[in-house]
C-alpha cells in the first residue's frame, strides 16, 4: 500500500496504559496506527519526496531543541475533540516552529492560523457521551509524566494500519 501522508509526531508511550483503549474506540488516528503522540507537524513532506537529504534537515532541526520532561494532567476541548494538554507546551510550540520555518510548512496546512496548540488526542467525532466518559476517566487519573528525547517521522494513508515510523530522530542531548 503507498503511503500518501507524512508527519513529525513525539510519540508517548508512556501515555499508552491510560489512553490506549480509549484512542482505540475514540480516535480514528489510532485505528490507522498512529501511537499515543503529540503532533510537531502534519502534513510533513509528501512521502514521495520523503529522502536521505529531508531526514538529515530534518534530523538537524530536532536536535536543536534540548530534549526535555513533560507532564500531562488536564484535559482540555477543541469543540469535538477532547485531548490531554502537555505541560510545559513550550517545547513542542518550538520544534513545531522550527520544523515549519525549515520546510515552509503550516501545521494542518494553515487551517487553524498561527495558533500551535500542542495536545494529545484523546478521541474526536465520536458520540459526546462517550467522550465526556473519556474526558472523566483520564481526569481522575495521577498525572503523567514522560520524557521527551526523541520525534519520529511517520507515513501512511487513511487505510487502517498503514502508519510506520520512517525514522525515529533524537532532540538534543537526546
Amino acid at each position: 500500500m503507498e503511503s500518501t501522508l507524512s508527519a513529525v509526531v513525539v510519540p508517548v508511550p508512556e501515555a499508552e496504559p491510560r489512553v490506549g483503549v480509549l484512542r482505540a474506540a475514540l480516535d480514528p488516528s489510532a485505528t490507522l496506527g498512529v501511537p499515543a503522540h503529540v503532533t510537531i507537524m502534519f502534513p510533513f513532506v509528501p512521502p514521495a519526496r520523503l529522502d536521505d537529504a529531508v531526514v538529515a534537515a530534518l534530523g538537524e532541526v530536532l536536535a536543536a531543541v534540548p530534549a526535555f520532561e513533560v507532564e500531562f494532567s488536564k484535559v482540555s476541548w477543541f469543540s469535538d475533540v477532547v485531548w490531554w494538554a502537555p505541560e510545559p507546551a513550550e517545547p513542542f510550540v518550538a520544534l513545531t516552529h522550527a520544523v515549519a520555518a525549515r520546510f515552509g510548512l503550516e501545521p494542518y496546512e494553515g487551517a487553524y492560523g498561527d495558533a500551535v496548540v500542542p495536545h494529545l488526542t484523546i478521541g474526536h467525532g465520536a458520540p459526546m457521551d462517550r467522550m465526556r466518559a473519556a474526558e472523566a476517566e483520564v481526569a481522575a487519573g495521577p498525572p503523567l509524566r514522560a520524557s521527551v528525547r526523541t520525534a519520529s517521522l511517520m507515513t501512511g494513508s487513511r487505510a487502517a494500519g498503514s502508519w510506520t515510523t520512517v525514522a525515529e530522530l533524537p532532540l538534543g542531548g537526546g
